[in-house]
């Protein structure tokens, strides 16, 4: 459990500060094309790589989130239910998100996948963008992974909630 523990907490790390880049290189995207924009020669597909980046930079930083807790969660009733049934509705809550997260990774993945087959390129740039979507993907299975240690840290008692 501890290996489990570790993997994901250096996976969520890596990832985050891979996130990182990818929202430094929107700034700097962000500021080149204002700043040529006030020549009159804005970047041409800055909207299209903005939205590359921000997809990926949000499936990438996905899995720190679940790790620091820094997701909403809803528990205004929590508090009044006995330990027991708190866990078991925790352990439910991430047993379902996680088959969530790992559906949507498999799914992304899987298009991403019959981009590459049909070599479907974006309609500014005409660039290939499943890289882009793969790694989006690869954010949805990172998260899909922490759940699962979180529903197992759960079920084995290790996490009070």
């Amino acid at each position: 459990m501890d290996t489990l523990d570790r993997l994901s907490e250096k996976l969520s790390i890596w990832l985050a500060r891979l996130a990182g880049l990818f929202l430094v290189g929107m700034m700097g995207l962000a500021c080149a094309n204002m700043t040529l924009r006030a020549f009159d020669m804005p970047l041409k597909g800055t909207f299209e790589l903005m939205g590359f980046l921000g997809a990926v930079g949000t499936g990438l930083s996905l899995a720190y989130a679940q790790r620091s807790k820094a997701h909403i969660s809803v528990g205004l009733l929590m508090k009044h239910y006995p330990k027991s049934v708190r866990r078991v509705l925790a352990a439910l809550t991430e047993a379902a998100s996680c088959g969530f997260f790992l559906l949507a990774g498999l799914e992304t993945a899987d298009w991403a996948g019959f981009l590459v087959t049909t070599g479907e390129l974006s309609e500014t740039l005409r660039i290939a963008y499943h890289p882009f979507v793969f790694a989006a993907a690869a954010g949805c299975i990172a998260m899909a992974f922490v759940l699962m240690t979180d529903f197992l840290n759960t079920v084995t008692g290790r996490v009070e909630h």
